[in-house]
């Protein structure tokens, strides 16, 4: 059955290399580059933890060359290497809950039901671009897993030709626009959380609580613009029903669904199948989160990430409703989280050598690279310098969090000294490190793997909205900036 999808595939790449010398003057000029651009990644883009290794090494060399002594710089970075555990921990179980509910049964049913609304092959393409950048706001993890079984099954419908390449780009522009500006934000959440932030970065950011980032009219604002062109750039971008390439035409076989889970096979097995024990854990669950919310600001109570967690838990095992299956999807879920598991660390050691290792009376790196972006901007142009900049360091470095840890401790020390607002400086970072994602393809593997395609396929249409993307979101964290009056870091 591989071998037979493989050869349907082959024939298809086959048939569709022939076609491209026909349409190759109706072929937009960036979708071709970006195709090339794809096929190069894939074979020589490493996996990305070269890129924490590298950064490792760098900001060592580089703390060294700034007059700090090599057994500084070693004591800077084990110090640190653990720094990050109680984030790491919950950025891992955000990739986890995110998966659970998306695979759970009632999503599965839903998803098979409004699979039937779209009513063309474009529409169904803008559809599913609205539905997973609004799902991000939620969950990245849930975003990317509900809209890659959404784009299968609106792929199942004989009736309507989608073109499947560009849905699979569509289900991307959640962590593509997004997501950094939703819940599971991971600059926002460490920046929202005392006990997660390394101390001393603590020192020059405070504590951001979620009003004072994601929950600003300002990022709600830039959410919906983004919202609106996507979905128009989607939909006018995706080949006509004539021209439309489908999953069938790739040799993608969308007609298997997630597998269910087991029977019962044991009798010791009677208490993972019923939903008994689910019932009495969330009822404990719940009158715990009414606790949690009774009485306090909802948006200050769900920036703790613990909270945050758990209530997607919770919700998670209900959706389920019988334990095994939420212990079948938790278990398809963690596999997931290796690169985190393994990165992060990494990265709380860069940090602490960014900031602990200095010379005898001089500078840490941190402070001697603020007062560089200090002196190259000024107030007014500091989101469009620090925007650029995030967003290019973003294709090296293909981690929301681990790059955060990297670049906050000069980022936050030079918007002190600019006198920015410095939840908008957060927000700056969260917008532009979406921006690289679009053509980066670490972050797409998990969707890929849903979907049945390679990055190349999805690229062409995702670097078309990155193209869109660039300019508004630079202009409007530019324009907002001016809205926003500074104030000192808040201590806990």
């Amino acid at each position: 059955m591989v071998e037979e999808g493989a050869v349907t595939r082959r024939s298809a790449e086959a048939r569709l290399a022939d076609d491209a010398c026909d349409s190759a003057r109706e072929e937009k000029l960036l979708a071709r580059i970006a195709l090339r651009f794809a096929a190069w990644s894939e074979r020589w883009f490493p996996d990305a933890f070269a890129f924490a290794g590298v950064a490792v090494v760098v900001v060592a060399i580089a703390a060294m060359l700034n007059g700090a002594p090599p057994l500084a710089v070693s004591k800077a970075f084990g110090d640190g290497f653990w720094s990050l555990t109680t984030f790491t921990l919950q950025q891992v179980m955000v990739a986890i809950s995110g998966f659970i509910i998306a695979v759970s049964p009632p999503v599965a049913r839903l998803i098979e039901k409004i699979a039937l609304l779209p009513r063309s092959g474009r529409g169904a393409v803008a559809f599913i671009a609205a539905l997973t950048m609004l799902a991000s706001l939620l969950s990245w993890a849930i975003s990317l897993i509900f809209s890659g079984l959404l784009a299968r099954a609106i792929a199942r419908r004989s009736e309507l030709r989608m073109d499947y390449r560009a849905a699979g780009a569509a289900c991307y522009l959640g962590l593509g626009g997004t997501w950094a500006l939703g819940l599971s934000s991971s600059a926002a959440q460490l920046q929202a959380n005392p006990g997660s932030i390394p101390k001393p970065l603590l020192q020059i950011t405070g504590v951001i609580p979620f009003t004072e980032t994601i929950f600003l009219w300002q990022s709600g604002a830039i959410v919906l613009a983004l919202l609106l062109v996507s979905t128009f750039v989607a939909y006018w971008s995706a080949p006509s029903e004539s021209r439309a390439t489908t999953a069938e035409d790739l040799g993608v076989d969308v007609k298997t669904k997630f597998a269910q889970p087991r029977r019962r096979e044991r009798p010791g097995e009677f208490i993972e199948h019923s939903p008994l024990l689910t019932l009495a854990i969330a009822i404990l669950g719940v009158g715990w989160l009414a606790q949690e919310f009774s009485g306090r600001n909802p948006f200050v109570t769900l920036s703790n990430l613990n909270t945050y967690n758990f209530a997607l838990l919770m919700l998670g095992l209900l959706l389920h409703w019988r334990p095994r299956g939420f212990l079948d999807a938790a278990a398809k879920a963690v596999p997931t989280t290796g690169g985190m598991l393994i990165q992060y660390p990494f990265y709380g050691g860069v940090a602490a050598i960014m900031t602990s290792a200095v010379a005898a009376g001089g500078a840490s790196l941190a402070a001697l690279l603020a007062e560089f972006f200090t002196h190259i901007s000024d107030k007014d142009s500091f989101a469009i310098v620090m925007g650029l900049y995030s967003a290019a360091l973003g294709f090296f470095i293909p981690s929301g969090g681990g790059k955060w840890i990297l670049e906050a401790p000069y980022v936050m020390q030079a918007a002190n000294d600019l006198k920015v607002h410095l939840g908008w400086a957060v927000q700056i970072y969260n917008c532009a490190e979406a921006l690289p994602n679009l053509i980066n393809p670490f972050f797409m593997l998990p969707l890929l793997g849903v979907l049945g395609l390679k990055a190349r396929d999805i690229v062409g249409f995702t670097a078309l909205q990155l193209m869109a993307h660039a300019p508004i979101v630079l202009f409007l964290l530019w324009l907002f900036a001016h809205t926003l009056t500074y104030a000192p870091p808040v201590m806990p």
